[in-house]
């Protein structure tokens, strides 16, 4: 695949230099999906490697395919100036900072998480995480579910994940009922682009090749690293809406299907990962970690990161086509609208798993309402952080 073909050579940068400045945005990539600002301000205002309206259709097409939106952004900004190797210079060079930081927090839980103060302290923002959750769910009502035909969606998705369906499946029947239900014409009619990316089949099919032959291995060598990279990618695959999204399915199959660890333990990974730069996903380190060691975080992270990152390859020469179809529009509305329910379940699933009292409850509470008024989400942690050491 070869990089834009308008642009000038002396502004296309080094695969080196793209890594290195992903790496440094990386290292400070605190808020999640808050994130794409800051990529819009190097890639498109200081560096001037997109323009601004290629860079809003790379957002559009990262908001509806799988994946952690800041990962799937900082990849696409790669694939459009210098191809696929591109991608991989700044996906490899945005998300390594992430996986070293919550690696080395994993092996510092796992020596110190029977100590009563750590205890205190991950009991208290536990807390913390419950609202941080039913933030989440919040915010994705308000953007997802317009008409009661979403909230209909909503609603059977919700009473499906509560029964523990198949998460796919419910996906499935979300994006169907979006097609049959939805009235929203969401398609972005307007021209193509006359730069396009070019496109991508001879290097995605080498990147599934290597991925195949990584998955062989395992299972012939390691079934059970096998197991948890299987897992891992299909909840990336079913993972729409951003990090947040696979968060709830990781639970379910981690914790209510496979009982690899209990729930409040899953609610320290996931508060690791919010000390950490980068997207939530992270947590899949965590948790590769402790069932696996090493060899298990390191599956874990490239398995929760690798088919959002294929399809994003795949799908993004195509994309034009794509935004022009309402019946696509609609299925991936009605899969938004099922994450709603989702999010709503797990809300409730992560507060049965924290011991209530007044103190547990203050500071959900505050949590909840700073998140309310915008602040920052590593703010509300560090501050849960100091009250749970005072006060628990």
């Amino acid at each position: 695949m070869q990089a834009d073909p308008t642009r000038d050579a002396s502004q296309t940068p080094t695969l080196a230099a793209l890594f290195g400045s992903f790496l440094r945005l990386g290292s400070t990539a605190f808020g999640g999906p808050a994130m794409i600002a800051y990529i819009r301000k190097m890639a498109v205002t200081q560096k001037q490697w997109l323009d601004s309206e290629s860079f809003q259709d790379g957002v559009a097409l990262c908001q509806i395919i799988p994946g952690a939106t800041a990962m799937q952004i900082a990849a696409y900004v790669g694939l459009k100036v210098r191809g696929a190797r591109g991608a991989l210079a700044t996906y490899f060079g945005f998300g390594l900072p992430a996986f070293f930081l919550m690696m080395a927090l994993s092996v510092l839980y796992s020596v110190t998480h029977k100590l009563p103060a750590v205890i205190s302290v991950f009991s208290g923002l536990q807390a913390v995480i419950v609202a941080v959750v039913a933030n989440a769910a919040l915010s994705f009502r308000k953007t997802s579910l317009r008409n009661w035909q979403d909230v209909l969606i909503s609603g059977i998705a919700a009473g499906l994940f509560w029964l523990m369906a198949n998460p796919a499946l419910i996906i499935l029947l979300a994006a169907f009922l979006g097609m049959l239900l939805s009235s929203r014409q969401q398609a972005n009619l307007r021209a193509e682009h006359d730069i396009k990316i070019s496109t991508t089949t001879r290097p995605l099919l080498l990147f599934l090749l290597i991925a195949v032959s990584g998955f062989a291995l395992l299972y012939f060598l390691q079934k059970d690293l096998f197991q948890i990279a299987i897992l891992m990618s299909r909840i990336d695959l079913i993972a729409f809406g951003g990090g947040f999204a696979s968060i709830p399915i990781m639970f379910h199959e981690i914790v209510e299907v496979r009982s690899w660890m209990d729930g409040p333990t899953f609610l320290n990974g996931i508060i690791l990962g919010q000390f950490t730069p980068g997207p939530i996903v992270i947590t899949a380190t965590f948790v590769g970690y402790l069932v696996r060691g090493f060899a298990g975080a390191f599956v874990a992270t490239i398995a929760i990161f690798l088919p959002s990152f294929l399809v994003l390859v795949g799908v993004a020469p195509y994309f034009d086509r794509l935004r022009t179809s309402p019946w696509f529009t609609r299925a991936i509305n009605g899969i938004l609208c099922s994450f709603v329910g989702l999010l709503l379940t797990v809300t409730i699933r992560f507060a049965l798993n924290v011991h209530w009292d007044f103190p547990h409850i203050a500071l959900a509470v505050a949590a909840f309402a700073g998140l309310i008024f915008k602040l920052d989400i590593l703010w509300v942690v560090l501050a849960g952080t100091a009250i749970s050491i005072l006060v628990f």
